[in-house]
């Protein structure tokens, strides 16, 4: 079983954890994006960002000084957004740490498939990201089946958001077991999702499965933090649905 989360936009290094493991193993993928990047004007990057023009000028230096075989921050503490913070990767027993490395995938538009481990630089640039690039009108075809390759696994739990799940969709098979989490309100005859509190729902379901060493998809539905219960009469065979209570 492998599940998949999104990155996060903003970024860090972080160093003296856990030990960085391999390099990504699409990175000679990721170089021709580096190569395209770094020779693109500030103004050039703007528009793609869709960023300030503080985030816009950090990166395009990130960019022009990147030094990519001398990436030591491990891809799963790199990350900075709400998911991440309710993950609390920083956290993990060592034990936890195995087994996110075991199961665990990010998504990623500059790197494509990350494993917690792999080490990585800061960077942004996401999967939505309307970029040509190796003769590919966009990130999803520049990519193509490579990053469902990777997973290498029939059973997948998605706690990706649409823009980086999409990437991965397109290439199941009917031997494949791709099981979408939703958390969210139940109003008016509707799952309602809010955004903020849904990434916050997917980092505390990353930590409860690490926690628990779940190894089979059912067992998640066991899942009751942050408020939230699984709902029997609204999910389905691929669609978990996890719902918070009103108070």
């Amino acid at each position: 079983m492998k599940i998949i989360i999104s990155p996060a936009k903003k970024m860090e290094e972080c160093q003296d954890i856990f030990v960085p493991g391999d390099f990504p193993m699409y990175l000679s993928w990721t170089k021709q994006l580096y190569e395209l990047l770094k020779s693109m004007t500030e103004e050039e990057l703007k528009p793609l960002f869709k960023a300030n023009a503080q985030i816009t000028r950090q990166n395009f230096e990130r960019y022009q000084t990147m030094d990519l075989m001398r990436a030591l921050t491990p891809a799963l503490l790199s990350y900075v957004g709400i998911q991440y913070q309710y993950m609390a990767p920083k956290l993990f027993s060592n034990e936890e740490w195995e087994y996110v490395n075991g199961c665990l995938r990010i998504l990623s538009g500059f790197y494509g498939i990350l494993k917690p481990s792999d080490r990585v630089t800061p960077y942004r640039l996401e999967m939505q990201t309307k970029l040509s690039a190796g003769g590919k009108k966009d990130l999803y075809e520049f990519w193509g089946r490579k990053l469902y390759d990777a997973i290498g696994d029939s059973v997948i739990i998605n706690l990706a958001s649409r823009e980086y799940s999409r990437a991965i969709e397109p290439y199941l098979t009917c031997a494949d077991r791709f099981v979408t989490c939703i958390f969210g309100e139940y109003k008016e005859d509707k799952v309602k999702v809010k955004a903020t509190e849904a990434k916050m729902a997917r980092g505390e379901m990353v930590r409860y499965m690490a926690q628990n060493r779940i190894k089979q998809p059912e067992n998640i539905k066991k899942f009751d933090r942050l408020g939230y219960q699984y709902s029997e009469a609204l999910s389905a065979e691929d669609t978990f649905i996890f719902i918070k209570e009103e108070k």
